[in-house]
């Protein structure tokens, strides 16, 4: 028997349920769908991941960055800066490893600051690593900080047994070792002190060299000598960040093809333990840096490779006579550490030796270090009046006080120097008494003055507990010098480029005259753009940190509006009543804030 067919009439009822079903599951599947985006942390993801790809993209786009800004500067302008993607957490944008393996390995250029062109330049907010928390405060701070603000066991893993820092629960704590001192930094300081006079007053501001986490430079605190310390960006990964996350100076540097960013004869000390840096290496231009650093009269220290070092005869006799040929006196070879002192005058000229050093000509300027070549003369002191030799100045505190000989540069600058002195020891007493900032309290450690002049705002911070980094922008009155002078610290910056730290490193950024860091004082036209650089502030500012600006109402009325566009909240306040002119203030806190992941 044949099947039977049924009539078509019976199949048709059938195909349409079928089609019915498929609608149906499609349409409960858009719902299900909406759910997950609208009430789950994968539409959250999904929606960042979105973002994240347009700002990619608006990076790329110069057009789209012009919007931006005009958009951010309108007066009525309700447009909000969007967050980085993560990836950016640690960012810094001259010290970027992408962009600096395209650049030579000779003399370690690849390592020096190489900043994006500014159109190719981020315009987002740097987001906080996850976890991460206000941090540990001073003195606390020097002996632990939370892993979870900088999460990086490399250091911790590789120099855990030579007393760097070790992870303990919720922090790394710093035991105060390095490689040349496992058994601490005390103990070392003490050795040294044999030689030079780290007590008394005598020294104050240092350099440490490749400087590790700066547990030398933190040691060194507690004697009244203040040390800047600088290390690369390398395999370690974060130590500088782990040196600021500590409260201690510092800040990303590398000693390759140019003058470091600090004025002449400005350093007491300068300090490397085992920073493998080749001193004697092309025609001794890195000791010849060393010594246009170094104030006549001050002492250097040099704790591992070469000095009595196996293998390394031949580089530590170099290294010997290069400082010899400098006339720099030996003072003690203690194992592996030698410590020299440089003659107070030139009365020692490099006449004939094997590195052929020379006297630089008249017309080369010593203190001239932004983005300036390393020399291979020996820099002159006898243009500069007066004596600046160590053991000549006053010793400190005296000295933050005293005019220092090299105010001289600028006219009528003993009255200038007395007048700024006073100003700003009116102006800090207003901002505490009146104002109500933190200065002062366990809230700030580390602060910048961004347009620091003869380092007055800074001078009259000295009872506090924090250190100031002066800032002295090369298009401005060359006064560094005067700074260290004081015994202050600082480097050269121009303010269209990104600082050399990484992000989150300040409490409190204190700028007068803001508009003046981006404009040509000849043509009057902006350098640079005003949001780039408050973007820039951001990205340096820890979250609840703290932003205060002076300048006239036409300008803070603009910094406001930007302000209001990177998220900060704001508030103007008069000048103090003592002072003239046209100045407003304007205080920002920057919020704590979480990027959505």
């Amino acid at each position: 028997m044949g099947h039977l067919n049924p009539p078509a009439s019976k199949k048709s009822p059938a195909k349409q349920w079928k089609l019915l079903d498929i609608v149906t599951a499609f349409l409960f599947g858009i719902v299900i769908l909406f759910f997950l985006l609208v009430f789950t942390p994968l539409g959250d993801s999904l929606a960042a991941s979105g973002r994240q790809s347009l700002l990619r993209s608006a990076i790329s786009d110069p057009r789209q960055r012009l919007k931006l800004i005009a958009a951010v500067e309108e007066v009525n302008n309700q447009k909000k800066i969007d967050a980085c993607p993560a990836e950016y957490v640690d960012y810094m944008p001259c010290e970027d490893p992408k962009r600096s393996s395209k650049f030579s390995r000779e003399m370690n250029f690849y390592r020096e600051r190489h900043c994006p062109p500014p159109e190719e330049s981020l315009l987002c907010l740097i987001p906080p690593p996850q976890g991460y928390k206000v941090p540990v405060p001073w003195p606390q701070s020097l002996h632990k900080i939370w892993h979870s603000n900088v999460p990086y066991e490399k250091i911790a893993d590789r120099k855990g047994d030579q007393g760097w820092m070790k992870k303990e629960g919720e922090y790394f704590v710093f035991p105060g070792g390095g490689t040349m001192f496992p058994g601490g930094a005390a103990k070392y300081t003490e050795k040294l002190g044999q030689y030079i006079p780290i007590t008394g007053g005598v020294l104050r501001t240092a350099l440490d060299m490749g400087c590790g986490v700066a547990s030398f430079g933190g040691y060194l605190l507690s004697e009244n000598i203040l040390t800047l310390s600088f290390a690369p960006r390398d395999s370690h990964k974060s130590q500088i960040q782990f040196a600021l996350e500590r409260g201690i100076p510092a800040f990303v540097a590398m000693l390759g093809t140019r003058r470091l960013p600090f004025p002449a004869f400005s350093f007491d000390l300068v300090h490397c333990s085992r920073c493998l840096i080749p001193y004697t290496a092309y025609n001794a231009s890195y000791f010849i840096e060393v010594d246009r650093l170094l104030r006549p009269g001050g002492y250097v220290v040099i704790s591992g490779p070469p000095v009595q070092w196996t293998n390394q005869d031949k580089e530590w006799a170099d290294l010997q006579a290069v400082a010899r040929a400098l006339c720099f006196e030996l003072i003690a070879v203690d194992e592996n550490t030698a410590v020299w002192k440089k003659p107070p005058g030139d009365e020692c000229l490099p006449n004939q030796n094997e590195f052929g050093l020379a006297l630089c000509d008249e017309s080369d300027d010593p203190s001239y270090a932004w983005y300036s070549k390393l020399k291979t003369c020996v820099s002159r002191r006898s243009h500069i009046k007066g004596d600046i030799s160590l053991g000549t100045i006053p010793k400190w505190p005296k000295r933050v006080t005293k005019a220092p000989s090299r105010v001289a540069q600028i006219k009528n600058g003993l009255d200038v120097f007395g007048a700024d002195t006073r100003r700003w020891a009116r102006r800090v007493a207003y901002y505490k008494n009146s104002l109500k900032l933190k200065l002062g309290t366990t809230a700030v450690r580390n602060i910048m003055d961004m347009n620091a002049f003869f380092g007055g705002f800074a001078a009259a911070l000295v009872s506090d507990p924090v250190w100031v980094m002066n800032v002295v922008p090369p298009h401005k009155p060359s006064t560094l010098d005067v700074i260290y002078d004081r015994g202050l610290i600082g480097v050269y910056h121009d303010w269209c480029e990104p600082f050399s730290t990484y992000p989150r490193t300040y409490d409190f950024l204190h700028v007068s005259g803001i508009e003046s860091l981006i404009k040509d004082s000849a043509s009057g036209n902006n350098r640079c753009h005003l949001l780039d650089l408050m973007v820039e502030m951001d990205r340096i500012l820890r979250p609840e940190g703290t932003v205060l600006m002076r300048d006239s109402p036409e300008v803070i009325d603009k910094v406001n509006r930007v302000a209001h566009a990177l998220r900060w909240t704001t508030a103007i306040h008069e000048k103090e009543p003592e002072s003239s002119g046209r100045e407003r203030i304007l205080v920002a806190t920057k919020p704590f804030w979480r990027a959505v992941t």
